[in-house]
């Protein structure tokens, strides 16, 4: 079970911003913007490449979620909506889930 699986059952604490049926929001625990938070699925996916054609409603509720808490936090003007998918890109935990940066100058990707 990952940490996120453990968190989305109350397992263990976390600093909630948003929660329905289909996602848990949270802020994140190491920061890289005043704004930094992570969106994640409560249904179980390893990665981006384990989704399913089933799976892509989910997507689509991240995005409008995405939308939502950038006009909440007042981060519109510019933002990233990310996610690792693999070690080689730098996932570290294998359940799938989006961040959502922004609130300062944000500079090159790769």
């Amino acid at each position: 079970m990952t940490i996120f699986a453990r968190i989305i059952k109350g397992e263990l604490p976390s600093e909630k911003v948003f929660e329905n049926e289909l996602v848990l929001v949270i802020k994140d625990l190491h920061p890289v913007a005043p704004v930094h938070l992570l969106i994640i699925p409560k249904k179980e996916i390893p990665d981006f490449q384990s989704l399913t054609v089933a799976d892509f409603p989910l997507l689509v509720e991240v995005g409008k979620i995405a939308q939502q808490l950038a006009e909440q936090f007042k981060i519109t003007a510019g933002y990233r909506l990310l996610t690792n998918n693999g070690s080689l890109a730098g996932q570290t935990i294998f359940h799938l889930h989006f961040h959502l940066i922004g609130g300062r100058q944000l500079g090159a990707l790769a």
